[in-house]
């Protein structure tokens, strides 16, 4: 007889993964694949669609195990609404601020918007936080790695 699952979060957590690496792998077949030695554009979010698959069955296989006899709540009591507008803020702020304005300021708003949804967070933290990362960011990705970003719209560096 088929168990029912005691972890509900989990399940939905898992379920929400697989739905999302076959979202990627479908998007991701208008790209040729290549080979391994020359991999085309579709390779890599193929891969990276079946590591979220194959975590999402972990994550909701995890979920039937035997534990707590009630069931979890998927949502917190009292969901923090600000910390998950923040979070979710962030990459929205950094296609816009990218879009627009370069790697270093869409890094920079994503950063410093994304770290004020915590709710220990200062504005001169999340400052520092967001500066940080933003020149870390820009010299590993831009200089290093060579990505074809520029780090302000309109200025060579």
């Amino acid at each position: 007889m088929l168990r029912v699952f005691t972890r509900r979060r989990d399940f939905c957590a898992g379920a929400l993964l697989m739905l999302l690496g076959g979202g990627v792998i479908v998007q991701a077949r208008e790209n040729s694949y290549g080979t391994l030695m020359h991999m085309g554009p579709g390779f890599f979010p193929t891969a990276l669609g079946v590591i979220l698959i194959f975590l999402g069955v972990l994550i909701a296989g995890s979920a039937f195990a035997p534990g707590e006899g009630e069931q979890q709540r998927i949502l917190p009591e009292k969901p923090e609404w600000f910390g998950w507008g923040c979070i979710l803020a962030g990459p929205i702020l950094f296609i816009i601020g990218g879009e627009y304005g370069g790697m270093a300021p869409g890094t920079f708003l994503c950063v410093f918007v994304s770290a004020l949804g915590d709710r220990t967070a200062t504005l001169k933290n999340s400052f520092l936080l967001a500066l940080g990362i933003t020149v870390f960011g820009c010299a590993l990705f831009h200089y290093v790695l060579h990505v074809p970003f520029p780090i302000i719209r309109g200025v060579n560096l």
